[in-house]
């Protein structure tokens, strides 16, 4: 059995983002020996309990895993029981409290997808889109007790950039690389960090900027707005949530469900929707019927 394979460390994160990165571990030959993930919740319209991506995802690999709704003195002694050297979290969607961050001997790395610190907090990958950033990346930082606050260990910036705002990466397309260029930093990182071959480099906190956490209005297109702003606004969306806007149709209010649109000489153009009811259908079709 090789080194790395005898890694111990435990895993915390829920959605789909830390699911790419336990892909890349994967291949990397390392596996968590435990993860934390978020307690099933209700989703879509029949609000049926579902388990996160993540716990789906070590359901497959028969990976131990814990879906704690408080992060205390019980998940503590799991915690230490699990004798690992190091924590890993991606996209967990906690803040994880101090005397669980001081339980393995190296730390708790983070994958955060945005090149700290700037757009720290919940939504960087949407937030860059949205800003219409030019320059995107990973970080892979030490966590402390405060929200994307802790020293970097490594960062690696996308090669290829998006030089025209029309080429603005949808939201899953860019959750996707980098979630796989965080994977493979992170794989490569990991043992240099646990052999103390790394020394940390703190952040330039005047630099930071922040994201909220995204709403279902934040992707509602005004269609008298300016075209690049609903541009960015659609490429943004669909991890969560997706773009509509309002119509009148009828004599009545009609909420309409933007799946493809392009940005072309500075007009925005809407090709497919699904209207309220209605299945998916081009979108001249739809003006049609109005």
């Amino acid at each position: 059995m090789d080194k790395i394979s005898q890694i111990r460390f435990v895993f915390f994160g829920t959605g789909d983002f830390a699911v790419g990165i336990l892909d890349v571990l994967e291949q990397a030959g390392l596996l968590p020996n435990l993860i934390i993930t978020t307690p099933d919740a209700p989703k879509g319209r029949g609000l049926k309990m579902t388990p996160s991506p993540v716990k789906e995802w070590a359901g497959k690999k028969d990976t131990p895993t814990i879906s704690p709704r408080k992060l205390d003195s019980t998940l503590n002694n799991r915690l230490r029981a699990a004798d690992s050297a190091i924590f890993i979290v991606a996209d967990y969607g906690k803040i994880i409290p101090k005397p669980i961050l001081e339980i393995p001997p190296r730390g708790a790395l983070n994958v955060h997808p945005s090149l700290l610190p700037k757009y720290r907090g919940p939504s960087p990958i949407e937030a860059q889109i949205l800003a219409g950033e030019k320059e995107i990346g990973v970080s892979i930082m030490l966590l402390d007790e405060e929200m994307d606050h802790g020293p970097i260990i490594g960062s690696e910036k996308l090669k290829a950039p998006n030089e025209k705002l029309e080429d603005a990466p949808r939201a899953a397309e860019l959750e996707n690389a980098l979630a796989d260029m965080g994977g493979r930093l992170l794989a490569s990182i990991i043992p240099k960090w646990l052999a103390g071959e790394i020394k940390p480099a703190e952040q330039e906190h005047k630099r930071a900027t922040y994201t909220k956490k995204l709403e279902k209005t934040d992707f509602l297109i005004d269609l008298n707005d300016k075209p690049e702003k609903n541009f960015l606004k659609i490429r943004a969306a669909g991890r969560a949530f997706e773009p509509f806007f309002f119509t009148e149709g009828r004599g009545k209010k009609i909420r309409v469900l933007i799946k493809e649109a392009t940005l072309k000489d500075g007009e925005l153009k809407i090709l497919r929707v699904v209207p309220e009811g209605k299945k998916e259908m081009n979108y001249n079709d739809f003006l049609r019927g109005l």
